[in-house]
This record gives structure tokens, C-alpha cells and sequence, in this order.
């Protein structure tokens, strides 16, 4: 029976040499996530005189502005400075990955300047901490990319922050119907992120970490079927719940670990695979192995989760930039 998937919050093969440290820092801890983009996204689009201007002159939800008449657009407020008037405006905008120049002619009614665009410049959400490399403090969450909702395509990354977080409620997963985690974000905030790609979201951890209970890595090549764990802070303190690892692929770039939740303390909170928990680690023999990044939308108790060390490598490219 084919089974559906869906990737919980959003291509690499890993390498011989690696520069991150042995041990890590597992958090298994939710955050807050604010991500900046690279110009405005174009989302959806309103009538204006009984018409759907920008649609109807070629805009596209997914188009990301990035310049209006040559001038840079970084944000919505400095679109709403320059689209002021009645006028033509040569927007330069980027649509699957090629830059295009495109006339938007705008109109005013009720005394409204109206562009006919519903837009935005950021997105926020939580997930889960993976781990935090004491040396160099480079940390990684998720274990897959930020999409734009509209478009599904990833989220061209400016920058952005992680906060701290405090589950408050569980929205349960059941069969066809993923659940969620809900959380308090507050002000305080724990990182940078500085990349958003397939396998995760990267940055530089900026609040105060402790060495201790320091988790070793361990290699795809050394993990088994069977008995593993998940670490999860669902509000009350950090736990780890047990899974079964079904299967292996080593051939798939993001989906590499197979397995099922057998552990009922943590299905009687969540029903199974929750969105938010993306990005959660997964322990085998006291070491870590991988993050969990995907679940079965008609079998919840299942999910995948992607090697360990795929995350480490794309996170040691920050230190070489």
C-alpha cells in the first residue's frame, strides 16, 4: 500500500572529511523560528475595481521583489515607500530561480493606494533544536528546508533568529490529520540563522551553552534495526521516548531512517508524529544517529528521519564562508 508523505515545519550526500566536533550538545528543545527574506514574496492577490490588476498583468504567487524602478526592496515597508502613487513600476522580481522584469500598473480607489498584491517578508513557526556544536557553536533544527507556503518552494533565506520556546498545548496526530505542537515564544533570543537548505536550517548559536552531557556521534555505517530513542521537551522536561528503526536508505537524500513510535507515554501526548517535532534527534546506543524530518499522514506512529551526519556536513560549511 503506497503511503503519503509530508515534510513536518520544510540535497546532500555525505563526505569523508569532516571538521565538526565528536560530541554534540542535544538539545531536543522547541523554538521559536523567524526567517527574513531576500525581497517580498508575493502570496495572493486582491480585486481593485472589481479586477485582479496584478494577476491580470502577469504576477504570480511565489514572485519574490526584490527591486522597483532599479531600487532594492528588502522589506515590505520600504515597498509600501516606493509603490506610493497612482503609476507604472517596473518591478524586477525572481520566479523559479530566474530574475524577470515585469510592469505593474497601480491604481487608487477610495482614496487607497491599491497594488491588487497581498504580500510578505518573513515567516515564523517553531521546531526543534537538533544540536549545537560546543566548539564552534554552529547549531542546526528541523532537519528540512523552510518552504513559502504559496508556492512550496523554499524560502529564499536572508537571515533570521531562533527564540526560546515553551510547549504549551498538543494538537494530537491521527490517521489523514497531522497534529502540532503549540508553543510560547518569547523575546529571548538563542541564535542566527544563517541557511536555510533541504536538510535544515542553519546558524550560530549566540546564548550561553554548557559542555556537559555532551552526545557522541555516530556514523550511518554503525546504525541498526531496532530499538532507538527520540529527544523530545514537550514542556515538562526533556525525555527520551523509544521508536523501532523498521529500515535504511542511504540512497535518499533526506529520508534515511525508517521508524515507527512504539513508546505509549509519548503517544498517549502526541498521537504519533507531530509537526514541531521536526528537527528532533534520534539516539541509538547513547549516541546520535539522526533527526526526525518526515511522518506517514495515514500511518502517524511512522516517520523518517534524516543521518546525523548529512546536517553536521552542510552545517560545517558556515565556518567556511
Amino acid at each position: 500500500m503506497k503511503k503519503k508523505l509530508v515534510i513536518l515545519i520544510l540535497l546532500l550526500f555525505p563526505i569523508n572529511v569532516f571538521a565538526y566536533s565528536d560530541r554534540l550538545i542535544i538539545p531536543g528543545k522547541p523554538v521559536g523560528i523567524e526567517v527574513r527574506a531576500k525581497g517580498v514574496y508575493i502570496v495572493d492577490f486582491y480585486k481593485v475595481d472589481d479586477e485582479y490588476i496584478a494577476k491580470n498583468q502577469g504576477f504570480k504567487t511565489g514572485d519574490i521583489i526584490t527591486k522597483v524602478n532599479n531600487k532594492d526592496i528588502n522589506n515590505i515597508d520600504e515597498l509600501n515607500s516606493v509603490l506610493n502613487k497612482p503609476d507604472t513600476y517596473r518591478l524586477t522580481i525572481i520566479r523559479n530561480g530566474k530574475v524577470l522584469d515585469k510592469d505593474l500598473t497601480i491604481k487608487k480607489e477610495r482614496n487607497t493606494i491599491s497594488t491588487g498584491l497581498y504580500v510578505k517578508d518573513r515567516i515564523s513557526g517553531i521546531g526543534t533544536l537538533s544540536y549545537i556544536d560546543p566548539e564552534t557553536k554552529i547549531f542546526a533544527a528541523l532537519g528540512h528546508e523552510i518552504f513559502e507556503g504559496s508556492s512550496s518552494d523554499k524560502f529564499l533565506l536572508d537571515d533570521g533568529n531562533i527564540y526560546d520556546a515553551n510547549i504549551n498545548s498538543i494538537n494530537k496526530s491521527s490517521s489523514n490529520d497531522i497534529g502540532e505542537l503549540h508553543a510560547s515564544i518569547t523575546n529571548k533570543e538563542l541564535g542566527e540563522i544563517n541557511k536555510n537548505e533541504i536538510n535544515g536550517i542553519y546558524g550560530k548559536y549566540t546564548d550561553d551553552i554548557s559542555s556537559d552531557n555532551l552526545v557522541e556521534i555516530d556514523s550511518y555505517e554503525n546504525i541498526q534495526l531496532g530499538a532507538a530513542f527520540i529527544r523530545l521537551d514537550l514542556g515538562d522536561e526533556k525525555e527520551d521516548y523509544s521508536i523501532n528503526i523498521i529500515s535504511l536508505n542511504n540512497s535518499d537524500q533526506v529520508k534515511n531512517i525508517f521508524f515507527e513510535i512504539t513508546d505509549d507515554r509519548l503517544l498517549n501526548k502526541t498521537g504519533g508524529v507531530v509537526q514541531g517535532m521536526s528537527g528532533s534527534p534520534i539516539i541509538q546506543n547513547n549516541k546520535i544517529i539522526g533527526v526526525v524530518n518526515y511522518v506517514l499522514v495515514d500511518d502517524v506512529k511512522k516517520g523518517y528521519g534524516i543521518f546525523i551526519e548529512k546536517m553536521l556536513d552542510e552545517g560545517d560549511k558556515l565556518l567556511q564562508q
